[in-house]
Parts: structure tokens; C-alpha cells; sequence
């Protein structure tokens, strides 16, 4: 009972000695970890918001038994695609079917593409501003053997300037790893939206082709 009674204390214990610790490998990064860490959070920020925007889709939940049967049937559509299919299935012809098309991948895949260059930017900066942080830090390193005479203060300075230099190159390149994959990620499920949307619109196509050829086909009867 007292071990347990004392493992929250001994946890929040560990958890201020390794923000402490955090803080002050960070501290002693230099300018560039500020620049490294807005860049982070704008990089994080974009693939999130890629990350909401594509799940709120759900083109993943609706199978294409579903949809298909939701294009001959519009009294069962529901949801996201069910009100896409609204959109998409009033065209009159096939070029016009094709041009409400491209503007529904215009509306809803441009956004996303610039989003994801935008991380595609932060994540090639990301060591780069690691490496300006590693040019600083030796610059400060070289300044300190030049400046000083030995000795103590001497060793302090330099210790300094070759953290720095480490501590931003390495920051930089756990900042841009993760991005990385994550970039990666997004853009696999907006390529499987595309797609999603390319079969859609040959479905819409194929139940439009028929509905007008059997329309044809009862003016000729008449």
C-alpha cells in the first residue's frame, strides 16, 4: 500500500526531472531550436489538418456495392457521398458529367495537394535549420579557441558551442523523420481518394451511358 501510495509522487518526480532535462538540452541548442520547433509545428499542424479533412470523406466506409447501388437508387443515399453523388448525378450528358467531375477534384483535391506541399517544405527545412544551428554552434566553438587562453572558462565555451551544433543537427533530423513518414501517409490516402473518386465518376459514366441509350431507345419504339 505505501509503494503504491508513493508511485504518483515518484512519477510526477520523473516527469519534472525529464522536463528539466528537456529544457535544458534545449536551452542549450541555441537561436535555431526556436526556428526548428515553429517549423515543426506548422509542418504537424498542415498534416493534421490533411489528416481531419481526408477522414471526414469517408469514402474508406462506403464499399463500392454501396455506391454503385446509391447511383441507380438516390433514395438511398446517405452521408458525404451520398450528397456527392447529389452533385455529381444531375449532369444531363457525358461531357457534362465529366466536366462536374473535374471541378468536384479541383475543389476537393487541391487543397490537400497544396497542404501537402507545404509539408513536403517543412520537412526539407527541417535539417537544414538544424545544419544552420550546427554552422553557429562550431563558429561559437572556433570563437572560444580563438578568444581564449586555456583553462576552465575556456573548455566551457567550446562544450557550448559543440552542443549546439549537435543538439540542432539532431533535433533537425527527428523533426524531419516523422514528417517524413507522415507526409508519406497522407499522401497514399489522397491518392486513394483520387482513385476513389476516378471509379465514381466511370460508375456515374457507365449508369448515365445506359439511362440514356434505353432513352433513346423509347423514342425510337415511339
Amino acid at each position: 500500500m505505501l509503494a503504491s501510495a508513493q508511485d504518483p509522487v515518484s512519477f510526477l518526480e520523473q516527469l519534472a526531472l525529464l522536463w528539466d532535462a528537456s529544457w535544458d538540452i534545449w536551452r542549450k541548442g541555441g537561436w535555431a531550436m526556436g526556428a526548428i520547433f515553429v517549423n515543426a509545428v506548422i509542418m504537424f499542424g498542415f498534416g493534421v489538418h490533411t489528416l481531419l479533412k481526408l477522414g471526414r470523406k469517408s469514402f474508406r466506409g462506403v464499399g463500392e456495392k454501396t455506391w454503385r447501388l446509391w447511383i441507380a437508387h438516390p433514395e438511398y443515399r446517405e452521408g458525404k457521398i451520398g450528397a456527392l453523388l447529389d452533385e455529381v448525378t444531375l449532369a444531363g450528358d457525358l461531357e457534362q458529367s465529366a466536366a462536374v467531375f473535374d471541378g468536384v477534384r479541383k475543389a476537393e483535391l487541391a487543397p490537400i495537394n497544396r497542404e501537402l506541399k507545404m509539408m513536403k517544405v517543412c520537412i526539407a527545412a527541417a535539417p537544414l535549420l538544424g545544419l544552420l544551428g550546427t554552422v553557429t554552434g562550431m563558429l561559437a566553438t572556433f570563437a572560444a579557441l580563438a578568444a581564449g587562453q586555456g583553462g576552465e572558462k575556456t573548455m566551457v565555451a567550446v562544450s557550448q558551442g559543440i552542443s549546439e551544433a549537435l543538439i540542432t543537427t539532431m533535433t533537425g533530423l527527428v523533426v524531419a523523420l516523422p514528417g517524413l513518414f507522415f507526409q508519406y501517409f497522407l499522401s497514399r490516402m489522397r491518392d486513394g481518394y483520387a482513385a476513389f473518386l476516378a471509379r465514381l465518376e466511370t460508375g456515374c459514366a457507365q449508369d448515365l451511358h445506359r439511362r440514356l441509350e434505353a432513352a433513346r431507345a423509347d423514342v425510337e419504339a415511339a
